[in-house]
C-alpha cells in the first residue's frame, strides 16, 4: 500500500502534522439506516458490483445484537456483519439473498475491553475492537499480544473472520487466531429461547467448533466477545538490512527459524532483498522507538491525485522503464529513512539509525492516517476511494514453507526474461514475505508457508488491460496450481480462490458440517462464500468477455483478454499451464 516517491517525500516533510481526514463510513444509507450500500475500504470489490441491503444495524452491547440477529432470522433475512473500516477486499461483507433486501451488521460500537485476568494473561474484547484499539489496551495492563498484521485498523473480529497474522514461525506461529482460547458468538436458533430465534453460543479451549469459529469467514454468526491468551509487554529491537538477491531462496528457512518477528521484502527487478532483523527484548532494554509506516500516515491528496496520473500516464503508454526508475528512487528512499521507524531519541530527525528498539505495542503495526483530524480532505490514507489517488489490487498467496526455494527460483527465471516487468509491483512495496505455522483451525494454513504479499495497479475503468500483466498472472496461477498455495481470506482476485475446498481436505468438510451446525437455513453465507467453499456448484470465477482482465477467471479463449488492445490468450513462459493476458499484437 506504499505511495509513490514523490508521496514518501512530503509525508517526510510532514512528519509532525497531526491532520488527515480519517476514512469515509462504508455503509451509506439514503434514509437513516434504511436503503444502504456496503463497500469496503478501498470502494470497490473484485467483481466491481455494488453491494445493496435493506439496512444497517448497530447494536452496542451482546443483548442488542442477539435481537438483532433474533429479528433477522424471523424475517428469514440474509445477514453479514461489516467492520468499521472493512478492509477486505473480496465481497465478505455483503449479504446473500436477494439484491438489496439483506441486513448488514456494524460492529463499529461493539468495541470495548471486557474482562481483564492478569493471573492468567487474558483478555477478553468485543469482537468489534481494533487492532489499535486492542494493543493500548493491553498495554496498558503490561500484556501484550505478539504477533498481528502490519495495519492497526483491521478489527478483531475481522482479523478472526479472514485468518490475519503477522511474520513468525515461533511458537504457535503469527497467526491472531492461534492465542484465541474462548469466543462468544450470537448464532441463529431453529426455536425460541426465551422469546429469541437466536442464540449465545459459548466455546472454549477443547471445543472442537472453536476450530471452525478461529477463522470463520463470517458463516457460523456474528463474533460477539473474544477471549486472547495474551503474555506479559517486551520490546522489539529492529534493523533493516539490505542484500543483494543471489541465492537468498535459500536462506529464507534459516532466517525464518532464527529472527522472531522477521519479514523480507524482494525487489526482483533491482535484485535486492530487505530482512527486516526484528527480535524481542526484555521490557527494561532502552529504547523508546515507534513504528509509523510512511505509507500509513496522512498522504497529501494533491501528491496522491498526482502519483496515480503519473501511474496511469505510465500504464497508458506502455512505460515500464519509466516505472522502473520509479519504483528505484522509491525503495532507495525508504530504506534510507527506515520506512517511517522513529529513534525518539531527540533528534531532530525522526530516524537517526539502527536498531530502532520500542515496545511491542509500538512496533507491531501502524495506521496514522486513521486517527489524525479532519481536515477537509487534504490529507487521507492513501487508497481512500474519496479522491482519485491508490486504486489496486492484492494476490497474497502462502506457499508451503519446503517449497518457497522452489517457487523463487522459477520466478527468478521469470525476471531474467522480463525484468522491467517487475517495476510496477515495486511501486508498491514488492513481494512482502511473512512466515506463519500451519494451524489446527479448519480455514487456517494447512502447512508452515511463506505468505507472499504483492500490491499491484488496478485501472478505474473496467476492462482495461495492465501493463505486464501476464507476469504477475503467471506467477498467481504458479503459486496456486504448481506450488499449492493457500489464498489469503481478506485479499485476492477472484481466480485465488478456485480449488481452495480441495485443498483444505477433510478440513474443509468439518467446517462445513459445522457451519450448517450454527446456521442450517444460511442467512449468513452468500453466493460468495458458497463459491469460496465450493458449495451449491458455485464458483468464485467467472467466464465473460474480457473476464482475465481483473482475475474474474483464467483466461482460456482470447476474448477473454482483450485483443482489440492487442492482449491475446497465451501460455506461460516459465510455468506453460499457465494462461495469461499478454500483449503480443497490435490492437485490432
Amino acid at each position: 500500500m506504499a505511495p509513490t516517491l514523490v508521496g514518501f517525500l512530503v509525508a517526510l516533510s510532514l512528519r509532525a502534522a497531526v491532520y488527515g481526514s480519517p476514512p469515509g463510513p462504508v455503509v451509506r444509507c439514503a434514509a437513516g439506516n434504511t436503503d444502504c450500500t456496503v463497500t469496503n475500504a478501498y470502494g470497490s470489490f473484485p467483481d466491481r458490483s455494488t453491494c445493496r441491503v435493506a439496512a444497517v444495524a448497530r447494536p452496542s452491547n451482546e443483548g442488542e445484537l442477539l435481537a438483532t440477529v433474533s429479528s433477522a432470522v424471523v424475517k428469514r433475512q440474509h445477514m453479514k456483519v461489516v467492520t468499521v473500516y472493512s478492509h477486505s477486499i473480496p465481497k465478505l461483507s455483503c449479504p446473500g439473498g436477494p439484491a438489496g433486501a439483506g441486513l448488514a451488521i456494524s460492529t463499529d460500537l461493539l468495541s470495548k475491553v471486557v474482562s481483564v485476568d492478569l493471573a492468567s494473561n487474558r483478555m477478553t474484547f468485543e469482537a468489534g475492537i481494533t487492532l489499535r484499539q486492542l494493543l493500548d489496551a493491553a498495554a496498558a495492563r503490561g500484556l501484550a499480544l505478539p504477533y498481528t498484521p502490519y495495519w492497526e485498523g483491521v478489527t478483531l473480529g475481522g482479523m478472526l473472520g479472514t485468518g490475519s497474522h503477522g511474520s513468525s514461525l515461533f511458537g504457535k506461529g503469527s497467526a491472531v487466531h492461534e492465542r484465541v482460547v474462548g469466543m462468544r458468538l450470537v448464532v441463529p436458533s431453529p426455536y425460541p429461547i426465551n422469546g429469541y430465534r437466536a442464540k449465545v453460543v459459548e466455546l472454549v479451549e477443547g471445543d472442537e467448533d472453536l476450530l471452525a469459529a478461529k477463522v470463520s469467514l463470517g458463516v457460523l454468526g456474528v463474533i460477539s466477545q473474544v477471549t486472547l491468551q495474551l503474555e506479559p509487554t517486551f520490546k522489539r529491537s529492529v534493523t533493516n538490512r539490505v542484500e543483494r538477491d543471489i541465492g537468498f531462496e535459500r536462506t529464507i528457512s534459516t532466517f525464518a527459524a532464527a529472527t522472531e518477528f522477521g519479514d523480507i521484502i524482494w525487489y526482483p527487478a533491482q535484485a535486492k532483498v530487505t530482512y527486516r532483523d526484528d527480535v524481542r527484548l526484555p521490557i527494561s532494554a532502552s529504547g523508546e522507538g515507534t513504528n509509523d509506516f510512511i505509507g500509513f500516515r496522512p498522504q497529501p491528496s494533491l501528491i496522491m491525485v498526482g502519483n496515480r496520473a503519473t501511474e496511469e500516464l505510465l500504464e497508458a503508454t506502455g512505460d515500464s522503464r519509466g516505472k522502473c526508475l520509479l519504483s528505484k528512487l522509491q525503495v532507495t528512499t525508504l530504506q534510507e529513512t527506515g520506512g517511517g521507524l522513529r529513534n525518539n531519541d531527540g533528534s531532530v530527525l525522526e530516524f537517526t539509525g539502527y536498531p530502532v528498539v520500542g515496545n511491542q505495542s509500538d512496533m507491531q503495526t501502524s495506521g496514522s492516517c486513521l486517527t489524525s483530524g479532519e481536515d477537509g480532505l487534504l490529507t487521507v490514507c492513501a487508497w481512500d476511494p474519496r479522491i482519485a489517488g491508490l486504486f489496486y489490487q492484492q494476490t497474497t498467496i502462502s506457499i508451503p514453507l519446503t517449497d518457497i526455494a522452489s517457487f523463487i527460483a522459477e520466478v527468478k527465471k521469470l525476471r531474467d526474461l522480463r525484468p522491467s516487468a517487475f517495476c510496477g509491483i515495486e511501486l508498491y512495496y514488492g513481494f512482502l514475505m511473512r512466515f506463519v505455522r500451519s494451524s489446527t483451525a479448519y480455514l487456517g494454513k494447512t502447512a508452515d508457508s511463506v505468505d507472499i504479499d504483492i500490491t499491484y495497479y488496478r485501472s478505474h475503468k473496467p476492462g482495461t488491460p495492465r501493463l505486464d500483466e501476464d507476469v504477475l498472472e503467471e506467477i498467481e496461477q504458479m503459486a496456486l496450481f504448481k506450488f499449492n498455495g493457500m489464498p489469503h481470506w481478506g485479499k485476492n482476485r477472484n481466480v485465488g480462490f478456485l480449488n481452495v475446498r480441495e485443498k483444505l481436505g477433510a478440513k474443509g468438510d468439518k467446517f462445513v458440517a459445522a457451519m450448517t451446525k450454527y446456521d442450517r437455513d444460511g442467512l449468513f453465507s452468500s453466493d460468495w462464500t458458497d463459491a469460496v467453499l465450493g458449495l451449491g456448484g458455485k464458483s468464485p470465477v467467472n467466464a465473460g468477455k474480457g473476464c482475465a482482465l481483473e482475475g474474474m477467471c483464467i483466461c482460456s479463449l482470447d476474448l477473454h483478454c482483450e485483443p482489440d488492445k492487442g492482449y491475446y490468450c497465451k501460455p506461460g513462459l516459465v510455468f506453460p499451464q499457465a494462461r495469461v493476458c499478454r500483449k503480443t499484437g497490435p490492437p485490432h
